[in-house]
């Protein structure tokens, strides 16, 4: 395997991260899944290509492994972000529509979920944790924006269909308002799109554990619909073009309203 991050510095107070983008597995891993569990059905199809130039001096920070490796937006501890209801934890052992991911008797382990927190869970939030640093170290603040997709239509974990654009906070306690203000406004603004703040998901584990504004640093989750951006939500998820791009247009305010508060909040 590659390394299990990759990372572009650059000099914005913005930092985006991408947990859930990686398709990477090791090959004993890899051989533990079963057919369902190779299908990566819940991987963030394509959310890296999206945000690509949208802000010309961003830092990422992108997860290389696939989530069922272990999800670098879940808990180390393993508790559930959810409580009570449907959700997926630090190992999967289901994908979203509840089905089994792995051959009878290779479900992980204890063990192995030791051993991933280590190997991969627990570098690509150290290398997250230093981009941070370095980032609140050049502007005295730094937002963390954890960019994520998924489908649109799930049963297993909500009813109905996702809004377009879901922005998640912690329920406003992961950033300062005029972040948040600033997700929401521009999100209402674009017509063509819905939005909805802080609905089913409010943020995963990485927008509540760096989210501390009080000590300048922000955090905030953008889950998009995956209708918004791929042709289909099915296999092959492939990107659409012109839907992207669109969309794109609407990513990038957000992006620099947010960045341009930044600036103001830090030196």
């Amino acid at each position: 395997m590659s390394p299990v991050f990759e990372i572009s510095r650059g000099s914005s107070p913005v930092i985006l991260a991408f947990p859930h983008t990686g398709t990477e597995l090791p090959p004993e891993i890899a051989a533990r899944l079963n057919d369902n569990g190779t299908i990566l059905a819940d991987t963030d199809w394509h959310i890296d290509t999206l945000y690509a130039g949208l802000l010309p001096k961003v830092t990422t920070v992108r997860a290389t492994f696939h989530r069922y490796v272990i999800d670098a937006n879940r808990d180390p501890s393993g508790a559930s972000l959810y409580p009570g209801q449907n959700t997926t934890g630090l190992i999967p052992e289901t994908d979203f529509d509840g089905k089994s991911l792995w051959k009878s008797g290779e479900e992980p382990t204890e063990a192995d979920i030791c051993r991933r927190v280590e190997q991969f869970h627990a570098p690509y939030h150290a290398a997250l944790s230093a981009e941070i640093d370095r980032v609140k170290a050049l502007h005295g603040v730094a937002v963390l924006y954890d960019c994520h997709s998924i489908r649109s239509h799930i049963p297993f974990l909500f009813e109905g269909r996702l809004p377009d654009f879901n922005i998640g906070t912690h329920m406003g306690r992961a950033c300062d308002p005029a972040i948040e203000a600033a997700a929401v406004e521009s999100a209402r603004a674009a017509e063509d799109y819905t939005h909805v703040l802080n609905g089913r998901f409010k943020g995963g584990w990485t927008t509540r554990h760096y989210g501390r504004p009080e000590s300048g640093v922000h955090a905030i989750q953008m889950e998009l619909a995956q209708s918004t951006h791929l042709m289909a939500e099915t296999p092959p998820y492939a990107y659409e073009p012109a839907k992207a791009e669109a969309l794109r247009v609407q990513l990038k305010a957000i992006l620099e309203r947010i960045e341009a508060i930044a600036l103001r909040l830090g030196h």
